[in-house]
Formats: structure tokens, sequence, C-alpha cells
């Protein structure tokens, strides 16, 4: 591959952030993956020739879409429908629609989601492509075999994205939250919507959140004091499922990070974990129960500013087949001994000492 880095671009996106040093690497390191990516195709190609190389590509795209046509086959043909909303956009207070139609005829599924609240003004807003990988991801949960993630996977899926609507925003909408909290809602009423069709392979909705959480400031322990930028997402309650309780404490659907050890957060970080613990009995009732969501609480250690993205703290996780819904997740400011409850989405500045205290929902 040829290419070169255009330094003064480069100099002026790090200009911008936080923690430039951590940015370079992010992005140089980003390069190289692509770079290896290309050499190894080249390798493939060197090894087994170019025909061989798309054939077996072209097979694997057929087979998955073969397996899925499978299973839509195998689900009766009607339509179907479910909506659901997000609290708000961060900037105003009104709730967000989400609303789908599903319709399968054979092999084939049309998923509309006509009827979805247009772009907002807040960070919220989805692009179609974070639509597309959570509607590919419901319909391969399905899927008693794993099948190669590929294009072939929505071959038989017909997906209308009304253009100007929060699932598939225009320029210059803000979509930063689309991808870590609206695709979570997305796949909420993807799945209500097939808990009419396969309600024995379905689960009640979770935690339907990431809680995302970032605090930045001054690193005043060290002689020469350096920016930081600390971010996480904390998991929740998984939904029940028809044969099972939901798991505890734990990331779902559209989110897989892992948890930060305390040890290394402290260690890197002016910040001191005080309670970090299973949220006991916030899940929702029923023949199987909710799983419980997590209380996480972080002591800043220096002035900082901290931004919380979050969701399910005005509108909770839903239950299917009668269960309760979950619990509503709360974010707390903790200064002086006073708790001051926050917003779902919000910035703020804290000081030396000051406690972030997230609780996050259970699920349905």
């Amino acid at each position: 591959a040829q290419g070169y880095t255009n330094e003064a671009v480069l100099e002026l996106l790090l200009a911008n952030v936080r923690t430039p040093k951590e940015r370079a690497g992010d992005i140089r390191a980003q390069i190289a993956a692509n770079l290896r990516g290309v050499d190894r195709i080249a390798e493939l190609v060197a090894r087994y020739g170019p025909n061989h190389l798309t054939t077996a590509m072209k097979s694997l795209i057929e087979y998955s879409d073969r397996t899925m046509r499978q299973l839509i086959s195998s689900l009766p043909d009607g339509t179907y429908s479910f909506s659901d909303v997000m609290d708000d956009d961060g900037v105003n207070i009104d709730e967000v629609k989400i609303q789908v139609c599903i319709t399968i005829n054979g092999d084939k599924v049309q998923v509309n989601f006509s009827g979805t609240s247009p772009q907002v003004a807040g960070s919220i807003n989805a692009t179609r492509a974070i639509t597309l990988a959570a509607t590919m991801y419901v319909f391969r949960s399905l899927l008693e075999d794993d099948i190669p993630t590929n294009s072939g996977c929505l071959l038989p899926i017909d997906v209308i994205t009304p253009e100007g609507t929060v699932v598939n925003a225009r320029m210059p909408a803000a979509v930063a939250g689309g991808n870590v909290e609206t695709s979570q809602r997305i796949t909420d009423v993807l799945l209500g919507a097939l808990s009419q069709v396969c309600p024995d392979k379905v689960p009640a909705a979770s935690q339907g959140t990431m809680n995302n959480l970032t605090i930045g400031g001054l690193d005043l322990r060290i002689a020469n004091p350096t920016p930081f930028a600390y971010y996480e997402t904390i998991g929740g309650g998984m939904g029940a499922c028809p044969t099972n309780d939901g798991d505890d404490a734990i990331h779902t659907h559209m989110t897989n990070t892992l948890n930060t050890p305390v040890e290394a957060l402290e260690y890197a970080y002016p910040l001191r974990i005080r309670r970090y613990e299973v949220r006991r009995g916030s899940g929702g009732a029923g023949v199987y129960r909710g799983g419980d969501g997590i209380i996480r609480e972080i002591e800043v250690l220096t002035e900082a500013q901290v931004t919380i993205l979050s969701d399910r703290r005005i509108f909770a996780p839903y239950g299917l087949c009668g269960g309760n819904s979950g619990m509503l997740g709360r974010n707390y400011l903790v200064r002086d001994g006073v708790e001051t409850v926050l917003a779902g989405k919000t910035s703020i500045n804290v000081r030396y000492g000051d406690i972030i205290s997230i609780h996050t929902p259970r699920g349905g």
C-alpha cells in the first residue's frame, strides 16, 4: 500500500484534543491495522490466486444469505410492530420515539422504521449504518448456529430508514451518541417486534444504555501536571429470557466493553473507586427476573469535567409476557456528603473530592 501521513492535518487534529499523545497512537494504530489487512489479502492472493480467493469470498456471502433466508422462512408470515422511546436528546426534554414495523413474507423480511422521530439537536442521532448493524445483530441472534458476519446477512432484509430521522440522520446532525445509545433502543424495538413472532427466543429489554462516563482534567499527582481523559461504559441488567433469569451486571447487545480493573484505573488516573457492586433488587419481577444493574462510585481527586451520556433514567426497560419493567438508572453527584440527582445526559465541573455515583438500570 502506498501513501503518507499529512502531518499538517494530523497536527491540526491533535491540537484540538485533550490527550494528543493517546489520540496520535489511536490514529497510527488504525492506519497500521488497515495496512496489515492489505498485506494479508495480498498474501492470500499470492498463495491461492485471485480466482480461488474471490470464489471463497462469494461462497461465504452466499452461505450467510442462505442461512438467513432459512431462518426467515421458519417464521410465520405477517406484520409485527413495536415502539419505544429514549428519555431525551440531552438538549431538549422531549422523548425520542423509535418505531419499527417488521413484515415477514416467505424468505424475505422488510424492516420499516417509518414513524420514528425526526433527527434531534442532541447527539443521539444514528446513521443508517448503525441501524443496519443493529438489524443484522438482532436477526443473527435468532440463529441456532453462528454464521460469518458479512453483507449476505442483510441480503434478504429490506431495511427502510427514512432520511432525516434519528435512525438515518442527515448532516450536520450530531451522531456521537447514535452509536453508543440509540443503537441500544433500535435493538430494543426490533426485539420487541420479534417477541410477537418467536416469543420462545426473545428476551425482555435489557438495560438499554451503555452508561457512558468521561472524566477529564489535569493530573496533579506528578511534578509536571498533564491532561488526562478517562472514558468507560458501565454494564447493567440483562433482560429475562424465556427459560431463565437475566444475567446481572453485564453489557448486552450493541456493547461488549470489558470491565476496567480498579487497580489499573487508580494507578493511571487521579480517581478512586469508592463503591463497585451489584445493584440488588433492581430488576423486573416475573417468572424469570431481569438481571440486576451496577452501582459504581468514582471519587475525583482533581478539578475536572465530567460528562455522562446515559438513558433509561425516565422510561424503564420493558418486560414481556406479563413480566414487570426493570428499575430505572440514576446518576448522582455527591459533594460534601450531599447527594444531587444528575440528568441522564449532562456535563458538569467537579471539585477535588466530589463523587460521581452511577446506578445502572436492571433488565425487564
